[in-house]
């Protein structure tokens, strides 16, 4: 082996058995306050192909998405977290919606390192700006869902993501107790401890995709925990629970994809919302969802110095 040629951490590559965090499904009672919180509002997309009737939204934000069927409100319990360009122009198009969406739970707030938005029901989201360090190099995503969990769980519940789906997941500390989950690449589902009193489940829920498919459905299976069979690309669970007691942890279905489902890693059409009638510029209609390309591999470098 050549001396100077460069070590790597493999290991710091490692993704584990859950590829990717898709979306995360709450329904809500108007289609029309939705679109005015995650397209007007946000800056997101809608989906252009696919539940375009007036009985579902897909909004788009990146490569995930926000599922947003008609129903009586849902409301995760915890926060999703988005990273989105332009913080100046996202509470512009939040303030221009306050008023079309006064008389509902609509709010926002300003902190230092991100903007909190609460939609019609109730929802948060935390919207912060691009950090490749933080976030990865995404410009627009879901990096992170967070619930509020009980105290003294979050550890059984790493440990059960661990062991039943097999993915990587830590205990950290800070601003509360948090069983930190790898869904993706830079992606995490968190678990953050609260004594607060926590509402009761009402059926939300997110998606995953895994590599290996049959293996959490065999584990989840020994346990009774597989909660639906929807297809052959697809099944859920919903209860997490302390493996060496078996008592009940924390509650939200996952929907369980498969690689080989037909929408897996289909690619999302998202528009640039700073792009008006007033400004219109040819070419700047889309807008990408990952940083600018760098430069990561040496190869032909090292070639041309041997």
């Amino acid at each position: 082996m050549d001396p100077m040629q460069k070590t790597f951490d493999r290991a710091a590559e490692d993704l584990g058995n859950s590829v990717h965090l898709e979306h995360v499904n709450v329904t809500i009672p108007d289609q029309r306050l939705a679109q005015l919180f995650y397209g007007a509002g946000l800056g997101l997309t809608r989906d252009p192909y696919l539940q375009v009737m007036d009985d579902n939204m897909w909004m788009n934000v990146g490569r995930s998405q926000f599922h947003l069927p008609t129903g009586k409100a849902q409301v995760l319990r915890g926060k999703t977290g988005i990273v989105i360009e332009g913080r100046e122009a996202l509470l512009n198009r939040l303030k221009t919606v306050k008023p079309k969406l006064a008389d509902t739970k609509f709010d926002f707030s300003e902190h230092n390192d991100y903007v909190e938005a609460i939609c019609p029901w109730g929802n948060r989201v935390r919207l912060h700006e691009p950090d490749a360090d933080r976030f990865g190099r995404i410009v627009l995503g879901i990096p992170y869902v967070e619930f509020d969990v009980p105290v003294g769980t979050a550890k059984g519940i790493a440990k059960f993501y661990e062991h039943m789906i097999g993915t990587p997941a830590t205990v950290v500390n800070g601003d509360g107790t948090t069983a930190k989950v790898t869904v993706g690449k830079n992606q995490y589902l968190l678990f953050r401890e609260t004594d607060k009193p926590l509402p009761d489940y009402d059926e939300h829920h997110v998606q995953i995709y895994v590599s290996s498919f049959s293996g959490p459905h065999q584990r989840l299976g020994e346990r009774g925990l597989v909660n639906r069979e929807d297809n052959q690309f697809q099944y859920r669970f919903r209860d997490i629970v302390d493996l060496d007691t078996g008592k009940h942890l924390f509650t939200i279905e996952h929907e369980v994809r498969s690689l080989t489902h037909p929408m897996f890693l289909r690619p999302l059409v998202n528009r640039n919302p700073t792009q008006t009638a007033r400004n219109y510029a040819q070419g700047h209609d889309a807008a990408l969802w990952a940083m600018d390309p760098v430069h990561f591999d040496d190869q032909q470098m090292r070639r041309r110095t041997m």
